[in-house]
């Protein structure tokens, strides 16, 4: 099951109070304070970890607590402090306040750290409180409660290419060529149910992370299909591959308006998302004719830059797929050489 977003309540540990005690020693019948201080509450953090891949472990523990800091004691003797709680999520989680949606934390890298709640500190002992005047003081400081919020944790996969289409443009057969991963494939619309990462090797010793998302329909930003759920999932992406479907040419459907859709979409979603370098990929030329072949060679798209190429390709017997590597690795070393 792939969870990319979840709510829980987290608590760091209160502080331990501080000690009220006086030194009993032989022949001193009035020996001063020597209350020692309370242990400082545990903190609540979160690490990234490159091993997990979805927030599933926290939908089903909702609840973290950090461990109280123990009472100090006499002989001024510091109470132990309170264990820390770790919190593992995936890289690429990103930390919000769900009452004002303020992002706490974008954790990207692997072993990344965010202190989300810091433990009380212990209140001190009656030793501290000593003066001329009052040499033998009877009160001592109470802890520091602990920290206690919500947070929720949004997963953004991090890849370098986003593909995108309409339901059952070829996405899942595409990355399943490609790369090593094996999303469900079907003849149907909204086979893909969850965002698939594969690696692709490129030539030698290279190589690039590819995402394909759920078919986007029209309204996906507003709630409509399944899209809204992971458009979330292209914004760390470097390009996008934007693929239509050409067999939709024999039933004279395939025009600009599967790609007008799909921009539609992604700027409605976010406006940003048009800022990244893309190519244009008509699927499935294996199963038309070379006279629907050609027919795709006219249809114009609005506003197309001369940066922006059109390939035909077949995941199905390879046709152009190392061209369309070849242009996406073109792309890339742009993208990063500008970074």
């Amino acid at each position: 099951m792939f969870i990319d977003n979840v709510k829980i309540h987290i608590k760091s540990g209160d502080g331990g109070n501080g000690c009220v005690s006086f030194r009993r020693e032989k022949f001193v019948p009035k020996g001063g304070p020597n209350g020692g201080d309370g242990g400082k509450g545990g903190n609540v953090i979160f690490e990234s970890d490159s091993s997990l891949s979805t927030l599933i472990d926290l939908r089903y523990r909702r609840n973290y607590k950090a461990g109280n800091g123990k009472h100090g004691m006499g002989g001024d003797k510091t109470g132990k402090n309170g264990k820390d709680v770790i919190i593992k999520v995936p890289c690429g989680s990103l930390l919000k306040d769900p009452l004002t949606n303020e992002i706490l934390a974008d954790l990207v890298n692997n072993n990344q750290n965010y202190l989300a709640a810091k433990g009380g500190k212990g209140g001190r002992g009656n030793a501290h409180f000593a003066t001329p005047t009052n040499q033998a003081p009877r009160f001592a400081e109470p802890g520091e409660k602990g920290i206690e919020k919500e947070i929720s944790i949004e997963l953004k996969l991090i890849a370098d290419v986003g593909l995108v289409g309409l339901p059952n443009a070829g996405k899942s057969t595409l990355i399943s060529k490609i790369s090593a991963a094996r999303p469900k494939i079907a003849d149907y619309p909204f086979t893909t149910l969850q965002p698939n990462l594969g690696i692709v090797r490129y030539k030698d010793f290279q190589s690039f992370v590819v995402a394909d998302i759920p078919g986007l329909i029209e309204g996906a930003h507003s709630g409509k299909g399944l899209g809204i759920q992971f458009l979330r999932h292209i914004e760390r992406t470097k390009i996008l591959v934007i693929l239509i479907d050409s067999t939709l040419i024999q039933d004279k459907k395939v025009k600009n308006e599967d790609y007008e859709i799909l921009i539609k979409e992604l700027e409605s979603y976010d406006e940003s998302m048009l800022k990244k370098p893309r190519i244009i990929c008509f699927t499935k030329i294996d199963a038309i004719d070379p006279k629907q072949r050609k027919e795709l060679d006219k249809i114009k798209f609005p506003n197309l830059k001369k940066d922006i190429p059109v390939i035909k390709i077949s995941a199905v017997s390879g046709e152009n797929l190392q061209k369309l590597l070849d242009e996406i690795w073109k792309k890339l070393s742009r993208t990063s050489k500008v970074g």
